[in-house]
């Protein structure tokens, strides 16, 4: 199975994310992809299996990801102040993956009910939907 966390900026999302993931001991290869090399940075030093940095990275990333967590601006174009290229969005909502997108009132983009939690509880509860819906692939021989 594999996990891809992608993070833009200073990749402070993605390194709690990678992080929280870590901690729960799931078996899975946990791939970082950041927008920028201090995204991608903050990821690795919070233990993932391996990095990557760039707009082709994270294509390339989504095409074979089970999994893609962050924060839901790695799914607009334009948006975590125009790092997220068409290209990268593109690459995010096409894929076949599963994407567990944590909400963030930011850059013209509102959720409503993303203030409701603070972010330590948003990248939580991320990681607890990646391990009930990686347990129920597991059981499914996925």
């Amino acid at each position: 199975m594999k996990v891809v966390v992608i993070d833009a900026q200073g990749g402070r999302i993605g390194r709690q994310l990678v992080a929280e993931i870590k901690k729960s001991g799931l078996a899975a290869e946990l791939v970082a992809v950041g927008t920028n090399s201090a995204a991608t940075a903050a990821m690795l030093a919070a233990g993932a299996d391996a990095a990557a940095t760039g707009e082709n990275a994270v294509a390339v990333a989504c095409r074979t990801a089970d999994f893609i967590l962050g924060p839901v601006g790695i799914a607009i174009a334009d948006s975590m102040l125009g790092e997220i290229t068409p290209r990268m969005a593109a690459a995010v909502g096409q894929s076949a993956a599963q994407r567990i997108l944590i909400p963030f009132d930011n850059c013209g983009n509102v959720i409503v009910g993303a203030s409701l939690l603070p972010v330590s509880k948003r990248i939580r509860a991320a990681a607890e939907l990646l391990l009930e819906a990686a347990g129920k692939d597991a059981a499914h021989g996925q």
